[in-house]
């Protein structure tokens, strides 16, 4: 259990770490199908590795610094934090472990087997021995250590086999004792990079019922002797170590440089940042150990994580489905949302009417159908849209291209900082630059995380409006398990303000004035501040008064002790927070009328919802934007208000259906202990995103059995 640092915030850092046990929660639950519980672990190594590389690193730099930081980290010093985060994820990482085999053991009972070089038959070691000559060696890159003059870099992205190699031949070694010479084991150590050309899972030929996966690490330890044939050995060994360096970029300040060439050069720069964690197989031999350690300059400032067998555990994040979708939670088949078609004009619909669209719930191809439809509509003059995290092989991207090319105005606003997507974006960048289409590129010292779309149409001699406003990226990709809202509309007013943040973006010293949306980071902390006023003024007035909030995270101090207000004034307040939450609800003369939440399950929830009572004449917001100081401060955000009254119901039931979950829910406390909500012997069992579907599934045969 970890404990508040002050009474009335919980740790941010801590915070998260608690978000991450409930990834791995999903992992442990038994009720989960196991190849999805497979994927769990991965997510939540592939979390951490994150965590490591920028929060981690963050606070490593001020405890170099010299700095205690205790001011920034809310009373606990940089050096401490970093010990208790270490310990914390030691202990995940061992219950990570204990999670995995029983998962495979589980596995097993299905016909599943995961093996290892040990365990290889008869019958597979050919096939493993014409996988490696013929996939795996002519990949492989393997550094013999010993008499470099300098250590190879290693890649945080990459896992590495430490090997040790005993000669057989003896060294002699000077004592100190009388002079004597005594002979000595020459060793030699190397490393193996296993690569990320061949899939981590190998599925070998079955036996009848039976399934076998064996990992690319053992494939590559069985062949050991094929790799190191040159040396004369007496024994060889191989251990999986990992690194993990700081994601800081450091921006070159070089005004002839574009900002493209600096986030490229920053991008590359990465790869050679200092060593923040360093993970290995806690059965490595202690003198290889102290090698390697020596060597990579690593030392008790960076955390040192002893674990198991294998790392880069987020790949099974991919591992294969073996036909076996008895394993895998059954898909839902995105619903349609009622009198949007994709068949006939979106543009017409949205000029009779708002229409909200709440993927994975519903389909996000109404959102490429909208771009492509105005790519080719005659009538389209300019498209203008945010983009800050893009599919492998996107359509959006297509639908722009597509756009430019039949003589439309398209302006894109990317953003080259979206975190680990920096590479992806250049390249998408580089491809809309040749194909005519107008990039920019944020605004200085802030980044852009609005997700907003305009588009300008010519009617009647005059031009009107039409776009969509998200709470998430437009990413075809993650719109399959992230849940994000979007609201089409052809409301001008909100579309002028929307075309007023693209003006920003362009002419930064400007700041407008919005009369609908409300934009960060000059004025989402006011808005909301004013928001929650109001209801601590009808709640001191006796009026129904009511604040439900659903987001990623919850840190900012200031706009908490504002809720915490709001509490202490009688304001119910319900929160659906999937990650960070450092307010501590329920205490006594601080927050007793404040509920918090996590939902964890098959999707990501990632839409944000506000939503305020305001005496039964409630005002609903959906925003890009979390209750985070980055977000509130230090962030192009647009948080933009639902005027339809249909879409504020849908959006206030949508969040009740939530709230009503006694499934995949867990409290918000400050013993950070992860408990699951507590379902009474009456109480049916509500699984929150299923039930979501079941009202949206519901709604369409209600209208269906009206028609």
């Amino acid at each position: 259990m970890i404990k508040a640092i002050e009474y009335r915030y919980v740790d941010r850092e801590k915070s998260w770490l608690c978000f991450n046990a409930r990834v791995l929660q999903e992992a442990a639950d038994p009720t989960v199908p196991l190849l999805d519980r497979l994927r769990f672990l991965g997510i939540f190594s592939n979390n951490l590795d994150e965590f490591f590389r920028v929060r981690f690193a963050a606070i490593r730099r001020l405890s170099l610094s010299g700095q205690t930081g205790e001011k920034l980290l809310g009373g606990i010093s940089s050096q401490q934090l970093l010990k208790d985060i270490t310990d914390v994820v030691i202990k995940q990482q061992s219950e990570s472990l204990r999670i995995l085999n029983i998962i495979e053991k589980e596995l097993e009972k299905e016909g599943v087997y995961i093996i290892n070089e040990k365990e290889i038959s008869k019958d597979q070691e050919n096939f493993i021995r014409d996988f490696f000559i013929q996939k795996v060696s002519p990949a492989l890159v393997t550094i013999i250590l010993n008499d470099l003059a300098e250590f190879p870099l290693l890649r945080d992205t990459s896992g590495y086999l430490a090997v040790k190699l005993v000669m057989k031949n003896e060294l002699e070694e000077k004592s100190s004792f009388l002079g004597f010479k005594k002979a000595k084991k020459d060793i030699r150590y190397a490393v193996v990079e296993i690569p990320k050309t061949v899939n981590r899972f190998v599925e070998l030929p079955s036996n009848g019922e039976k399934q076998y996966i064996i990992l690319l690490d053992d494939v590559i330890r069985y062949n050991l002797q094929s790799i190191f044939n040159i040396f004369e050995y007496e024994s060889v060994s191989a251990h999986m170590i990992k690194i993990t360096r700081d994601a800081q970029l450091e921006i070159d300040s070089d005004i002839s440089k574009s900002f493209a060439e600096k986030i490229s050069e920053s991008v590359r720069d990465r790869r050679i940042g200092e060593p923040v964690r360093f993970v290995y197989d806690q059965s490595i031999d202690k003198d290889t150990l102290k090698f390697f350690l020596e060597k990579m300059g690593i030392d008790s400032t960076d955390s040192i994580i002893p674990g198991g067998r294998y790392h880069n555990r987020r790949d099974y994040m991919d591992f294969p489905n073996l036909g076996r979708y008895d394993l895998l939670y059954q898909p839902k088949t995105p619903l349609p949302v009622d009198g949007l078609g994709l068949e006939g004009s979106i543009i017409k619909k949205i000029s009779e009417k708002d229409y909200l669209v709440n993927a994975p719930y519903q389909s996000f191809s109404y959102l490429i159908k909208f771009l492509r439809e105005a790519a080719l509509d005659p009538k389209v003059i300019s498209i203008k849209i945010t983009l800050y995290r893009l599919a492998k092989n996107s359509q959006i991207i297509s639908s722009l291209i597509n756009a430019a090319k039949n003589g439309k105005k398209v302006t894109v606003q990317i953003e080259l900082q979206a975190r680990f997507d920096e590479a992806s974006n250049i390249s998408y960048a580089e491809q809309m630059q040749t194909e005519g289409i107008n990039l920019i590129f944020g605004v200085k010292g802030l980044k852009v995380h609005s997700k907003i779309c305009v588009i300008d149409r010519v009617e009647d001699k005059k031009i009107k409006r039409y776009g969509f406003i998200s709470t998430g990226n437009f990413n075809e990709s993650t719109a399959k398990v992230y849940t994000d809202v979007t609201l089409f509309t052809s409301h001008q007013q909100i579309l002028k303000d929307a075309d007023k943040v693209f003006d920003f973006f362009e002419v930064n010293y400007r700041v407008h004035r919005y009369k609908h949306l409300v934009v960060s980071p000059h004025y989402t902390r006011n808005k909301m501040y004013k928001l929650i006023d109001r209801e601590i003024m009808h709640a001191l007035s006796g009026k129904e008064t009511y604040i439900k909030l659903k987001m990623n995270s919850l840190s900012d101090t200031r706009m908490i002790d504002k809720l915490y207000d709001a509490s202490r004034a009688g304001v119910k307040v319900q929160l659906i927070i999937r990650g960070i939450c450092c307010l501590i609800p329920g205490v006594k003369g601080m927050s007793e009328n404040i509920e918090a939440i996590s939902i964890v399950d098959n999707f990501l929830e990632h839409s944000r919802i506000f939503i305020f009572g305001n005496h039964g004449k409630p005002e609903v917001f959906i925003s890009s934007a979390d209750f985070m100081t980055r977000n509130i401060d230090a962030r192009v955000e647009v948080t933009c208000p639902i005027y339809d009254e249909n879409i504020k119901l849908e959006l206030i039931e949508s969040f009740d259906v939530g709230w009503k979950g006694n499934v995949k829910a867990r409290y918000h406390s400050e013993k950070l202990d992860n408990k699951y909500r507590v379902r009474n012997e009456n109480d049916r069992v509500f699984r929150a995103q299923l039930e979501t579907y079941n009202y949206y599934r519901n709604q369409l045969e209600v209208i269906t059995e009206n028609l």
